[in-house]
Protein backbone atom coordinates (compact mmCIF):
# COMPACT_ATOMS: atom_id res chain seq x y z
CA UNK A 1 0.00 0.00 0.00
CA UNK A 2 2.76 2.30 1.06
CA UNK A 3 4.43 2.03 -2.46
CA UNK A 4 0.78 2.75 -4.29
CA UNK A 5 0.67 6.15 -2.23
CA UNK A 6 4.76 6.56 -3.13
CA UNK A 7 3.47 6.20 -7.52
CA UNK A 8 0.80 8.62 -6.65
CA UNK A 9 2.70 10.99 -5.16
CA UNK A 10 5.27 10.87 -7.67
CA UNK A 11 3.02 10.81 -10.76
CA UNK A 12 1.45 14.27 -9.33
CA UNK A 13 4.86 15.84 -9.23
CA UNK A 14 5.46 14.47 -12.90
CA UNK A 15 2.26 15.30 -14.65
CA UNK A 16 0.80 17.86 -12.52
CA UNK A 17 -1.26 19.52 -10.21
CA UNK A 18 -4.77 17.83 -8.81
CA UNK A 19 -7.36 19.10 -9.56
CA UNK A 20 -9.39 19.42 -6.29
CA UNK A 21 -12.85 19.57 -7.64
CA UNK A 22 -12.13 16.00 -9.61
CA UNK A 23 -9.75 14.43 -7.83
CA UNK A 24 -9.88 10.60 -6.33
CA UNK A 25 -9.47 9.82 -2.51
CA UNK A 26 -6.39 8.50 -3.72
CA UNK A 27 -5.47 11.51 -6.03
CA UNK A 28 -6.24 13.60 -2.66
CA UNK A 29 -4.71 11.21 -0.16
CA UNK A 30 -1.13 11.68 -1.89
CA UNK A 31 -1.02 14.84 -1.15
CA UNK A 32 0.93 16.16 2.00
CA UNK A 33 -0.96 15.86 5.16
CA UNK A 34 -4.25 14.59 3.50
CA UNK A 35 -4.91 11.14 4.11
CA UNK A 36 -7.87 9.04 3.48
CA UNK A 37 -10.35 10.27 6.24
CA UNK A 38 -9.89 14.53 4.86
CA UNK A 39 -9.79 13.19 1.01
CA UNK A 40 -13.46 11.89 1.87
CA UNK A 41 -14.22 15.07 3.63
CA UNK A 42 -13.14 17.07 1.01
CA UNK A 43 -15.00 15.33 -1.54
CA UNK A 44 -17.85 15.20 0.42
CA UNK A 45 -18.08 18.81 1.29
CA UNK A 46 -18.01 19.13 -3.00
CA UNK A 47 -21.50 16.99 -2.84
CA UNK A 48 -23.18 19.30 -0.54
CA UNK A 49 -21.66 22.62 -1.00
CA UNK A 50 -20.30 22.36 -4.71
CA UNK A 51 -17.10 22.82 -6.16
CA UNK A 52 -14.18 24.86 -4.97
CA UNK A 53 -13.59 28.25 -6.73
CA UNK A 54 -10.42 28.98 -5.13
CA UNK A 55 -7.60 26.92 -3.18
CA UNK A 56 -8.34 28.71 -0.14
CA UNK A 57 -11.40 27.55 0.15
CA UNK A 58 -10.34 23.91 1.00
CA UNK A 59 -9.86 25.49 4.89
CA UNK A 60 -13.55 25.28 4.98
CA UNK A 61 -13.31 21.54 5.40
CA UNK A 62 -12.58 19.87 8.65
CA UNK A 63 -8.57 19.07 9.47
CA UNK A 64 -7.78 21.34 6.24
CA UNK A 65 -5.62 23.92 7.97
CA UNK A 66 -4.01 26.58 5.99
CA UNK A 67 -0.87 25.10 6.85
CA UNK A 68 -1.67 22.13 4.90
CA UNK A 69 -2.60 24.08 1.69
CA UNK A 70 -0.17 26.19 1.91
CA UNK A 71 1.78 22.58 1.73
CA UNK A 72 0.42 21.61 -1.11
CA UNK A 73 -0.26 25.01 -3.14
CA UNK A 74 2.87 23.38 -5.90
CA UNK A 75 0.89 20.53 -6.40
CA UNK A 76 -3.20 21.65 -6.52
CA UNK A 77 -5.46 23.24 -9.07
CA UNK A 78 -9.07 24.41 -9.19
CA UNK A 79 -10.51 23.59 -12.19
CA UNK A 80 -14.69 25.02 -12.05
CA UNK A 81 -17.30 22.60 -12.33
CA UNK A 82 -19.72 22.67 -15.17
Amino acid sequence: MKKLFAIIGCSVLLFGAVDVNHASISELSSLNGIGKTKATRIIQYIKENGCFKNIDQLSAVKGISKKTILKNKENLKIISCQ
